[in-house]
């Protein structure tokens, strides 16, 4: 464990490096998310009752979502990894004492988390000054924040897991693009990532929402927001813990089958 925790700071604390690009990303991600809200308030005014969230909610979760898009962006991906894995260079990993799919799973957690760091405050500082309701709106109660943080977590490490069972896949092909085209359009669909959820037709989101990809930004973002409550809050949360074992189980049985026949080629 004691060698994972220092791979982890040694990225988490290289990730923090890059201000420069945090600052810009986190000037679009402000605007880009003021613009997604006044163009919902737009189609709220001309049918305020025909929504599923409130207008605040919806708010809330634009907020959560550009400030922790670092967390739970599915097209983030490391093409180091994808080029280790294509050249051979993956050989080095594999002569160090540690598994692979650990090792790994630590640097997309360190990544992802130190991306978030430099990002997330300022946003959450501006927007909880917006007007109502623009703006972030603050749970009242402590339980909220708690299940909040946990699903927060749980959802973390479900798209860390997810990202994994996609670098694992490549050692079964020739190239990595269509798999990340693919991929990256239907998660960010079935996420909530383009629309919240609960904006979809019925009976699609009843099937959207059993799918794993529901259990990453949708869940900890609806809590926070207070639209996600009761028996469909605890289901969202157990849900998220059977996706994440599920992905790890089968990244890691990814793992094991591709190094049993994984051939290095090169000088």
């Amino acid at each position: 464990m004691k060698k994972y925790w220092s791979f982890f700071r040694i990225r988490f604390i290289r990730g923090l490096q890059y201000r420069t690009a945090a600052l810009s990303g986190m000037v679009t991600q402000f605007v880009w998310g003021a613009m997604e809200i006044l163009l919902f308030k737009a189609f709220y005014e001309a049918s305020p009752e025909s929504f599923p969230m409130t207008f605040e909610a919806l708010s809330t979760y634009v907020w959560l979502q550009q400030a922790f898009l670092a967390l739970y962006m599915v097209w983030f991906w490391e093409s180091e990894l994808f080029n280790s894995i294509a050249t051979g260079d993956v050989a080095y990993e594999l002569c160090r004492p540690v598994r692979l799919y650990n090792m790994w799973f630590v640097r997309g957690l360190a990544v992802r988390l130190s991306k978030a760091v430099l990002r997330c405050m300022p946003i959450l500082i501006v927007s909880c000054f917006l007007p109502s309701p623009y703006g972030l709106t603050l749970p009242g109660d402590i339980t909220t924040w708690v299940l909040t943080l946990l699903s927060m977590t749980l959802g973390l490490l479900l798209i860390v897991a997810f990202n994994m069972i996609v670098y694992m896949s490549v050692f079964y092909t020739v190239s990595s693009q269509g798999i990340k085209a693919v991929i990256t359009s239907l998660a960010e669909f079935l996420s909530g990532a383009v629309i919240p959820i609960p904006f979809l037709p019925g009976h699609v989101r009843k099937i959207v929402e059993f799918l794993p990809f529901a259990s990453a930004q949708n869940v900890p973002f609806r809590i926070f927001g207070g639209d996600l409550t009761g028996p469909d809050l605890y289901s969202s949360i157990i849900k998220q813990v059977f996706w994440l074992f599920a992905f790890v189980f089968i990244g890691r049985l990814l793992e094991k089958r591709a190094l049993k026949r994984v051939i290095i080629q090169g000088g």
